[in-house]
């Protein structure tokens, strides 16, 4: 069921997202959450702890916070590490860890319901798809072909690079989505799961769909400012079925 009507407070969502997936001529996808649920299996806090025990291990206990050291985020990390050390060879060596984790994930990974389908319809529409994410390319890229889905994406991947700064909330992923598929903001829709996800949407221009597993993944959206959100998405499926 959709959790939101959109702008004009009609309560008509499925003719909601059909404008939007009428307007829109390329789709940036988020990849963890509205893609697949990656740490499903390879429980994120685990690989959280395990770069905290690495730092430690090289005698970095003092580079992070105590709230960063208990967040349970591999990313939060791997932040941390990138503000006081940018550009080192420290960020280099912990961003491929967090790489290699990645990729383990992508064996248990969780598709994320109605969200293959509705990848294969968007392709079927002439819809051209890109993903937009802060997990590494390479793990993306793994994952869609064991999904069958490389040629849907491929080559537009676009994910963490080495220059930590410029992950989501930060829209460069989403305007070298943009650029190399010669696509003006307006005429793209993002789909994402995270405040950061909506906020880099906005900064670059791009219209922007919700989605929201729980009430705790709705309520952080919502409180971003997103508008558009659904709790499923084969309520987009429905509405790409119609469009």
């Amino acid at each position: 069921m959709a959790a939101d009507t959109g702008n004009d407070g009609t309560g008509n969502v499925t003719e909601h997202l059909r404008e939007l997936i009428t307007r829109a001529r390329v789709v940036l996808w988020d990849f963890d959450g509205p893609i697949c649920r990656l740490f499903a299996g390879h429980k994120a806090e685990g690989v959280a702890e395990g770069l905290v025990e690495w730092l430690e291990g090289r005698g970095l206990h003092g580079l992070l916070t105590d709230s960063e050291r208990e967040s349970l985020d591999p990313h939060v990390v791997l932040r941390a590490v990138g503000r006081r050390h940018p550009g080192s060879d420290l960020v280099t060596e912990l961003e491929e860890r967090l790489t290699q984790e990645e990729l383990k994930a992508t064996a248990t990974a969780m598709p994320t319901a109605w969200a293959d389908p509705l990848i294969r319809t968007l392709v079927a529409l002439k819809l051209r798809l890109a993903v937009t994410t802060n997990n590494s390319p390479r793990v993306a890229a793994t994952y869609l072909a064991s999904r069958g889905l490389t040629s849907c994406f491929a080559p537009h991947i676009y994910g963490r690079t080495q220059e930590l700064s410029h992950l989501k909330p930060h829209p460069h992923c989403l305007n070298r989505a943009l650029r190399a598929m010669g696509s003006a903001p307006a005429t793209a829709l993002m789909i994402g799961d995270t405040p950061s996800d909506f906020l880099a949407a906005s900064e670059a221009g791009v219209p922007f769909l919700g989605y929201a597993r729980n009430e705790r993944k709705e309520k952080l959206l919502r409180g971003a400012g997103a508008t558009t959100v659904v709790n499923s998405l084969e309520t987009v499926l429905a509405a790409a079925r119609h469009t």
